[in-house]
């Protein structure tokens, strides 16, 4: 795998909106009060032609135009780091417009952003053996200090390699009438544990499971090809957006199927989207229930996806995950 270098009090990043650009309250007054923050932190940020386009089909600008966003900045080598603005629904067209033969040969660098941009976050690491990172968009860097999130996403790209799940997360968003309200922790955290007995090590893939099953089976699927570079197990992370719990378990079933999951380290799931049943009339526990043959150590309603805190989450990376005292605990390897 190839990790990109740590940024530095000299490194330059640059916004792009490879999914929804900002357009519109409350996005794009936190976006702006993002970039301040940072800025006065002392990080300096460049921005894509897209941020602040919304001509897309739901998206920034068409598909082609977005693709030729990302791909120059990725193959910018005054960058060091790529955030994404936002996630949003339509990110996956992008991909048959981006050489990815060209990123394999370039300067890796850092691409972060979740939910949609699971389409890049994934195959940059599939397809390029590339590190990203899974973990939050450029509208939630606004608090002053940094904390939580946010504050381990510089860590991590900082070269931190020890996190730990949040005691409390938010069961409701901001506040809609204050776009800059800090998170409401009212909801205990408890991780649970299927099949665990030691710490867990191996090579952390996944991302959104919306958008992974749009890549399962095309061209971009280079997941038996991943397995077969690399020499250690995968332990998979996946979380939802909106799907209900059945659709989760027709997805599961997709990915089983596929031969992704087939002899996995280990599955960890995060914290659901909805309520516990969702739409479907089934519980958790039902629709979990077809990992069971996989017969590998399952967390559940770990600290990443789309209820923050999230932990942020190095795809690619080698990780040693303990679970201990109902929490998630991550140690990277370089």
């Amino acid at each position: 795998m190839k990790k990109p270098k740590y940024i530095t009090d000299d490194s330059k990043m640059i916004a792009i909106a490879p999914s929804f650009g900002v357009t519109f309250s409350p996005y794009l007054e936190r976006y702006k009060a993002s970039i301040e923050n940072l800025n006065e932190l002392g990080y300096t940020f460049d921005e894509g032609n897209n941020v602040h386009l919304n001509v897309g089909l739901m998206a920034s600008n068409t598909a082609k135009k977005r693709a030729e966003e990302f791909q120059k900045a990725y193959l910018d080598d005054k960058y060091d780091a790529i955030f994404s603005v936002g996630g949003g629904e339509t990110m996956c067209e992008i991909l048959p417009y981006i050489d990815f033969n060209k990123i394999k040969r370039s300067r890796p660098k850092w691409f972060i952003g979740y939910s949609d941009n699971t389409n890049l976050t994934f195959t940059l690491t599939t397809i390029c053996d590339v590190e990203s990172i899974y973990g939050p968009c450029l509208t939630t860097y606004y608090e002053k200090p940094l904390r939580l999130s946010e504050e381990n996403v510089f860590k991590m790209l900082k070269g931190e390699k020890h996190f730990e799940g949040y005691p409390y997360y938010s069961k409701e968003t901001n506040d809609k009438d204050d776009p800059f309200n800090r998170l409401n922790l009212t909801e205990k955290k408890e991780v649970i544990s299927k099949n665990y007995t030691k710490p867990i090590e191996g090579i952390l893939l996944g991302g959104c499971l919306d958008c992974l099953l749009t890549i399962v089976g095309t061209k971009f699927d280079k997941v038996k090809e991943f397995k077969k570079r690399h020499n250690e197990k995968i332990i998979w992370f996946l979380e939802s957006c909106d799907l209900s719990l059945l659709g989760i378990r027709r997805g599961l079933f997709q990915l089983i199927e596929s031969s992704w999951l087939t002899d996995c380290a280990a599955i960890i799931i995060g914290r659901e989207n909805k309520n516990e049943y969702f739409d479907s009339g089934i519980s958790k526990e039902e629709c979990y229930s077809i990992l069971d043959d996989l017969n590998v150590p399952i967390l559940f309603d770990c600290d990443f996806g789309h209820i923050p805190p999230v932990l942020p989450i190095r795809c690619g990376a080698k990780c040693k995950i303990t679970y201990k005292d109902q929490n998630i605990i991550m140690d990277y390897y370089d």
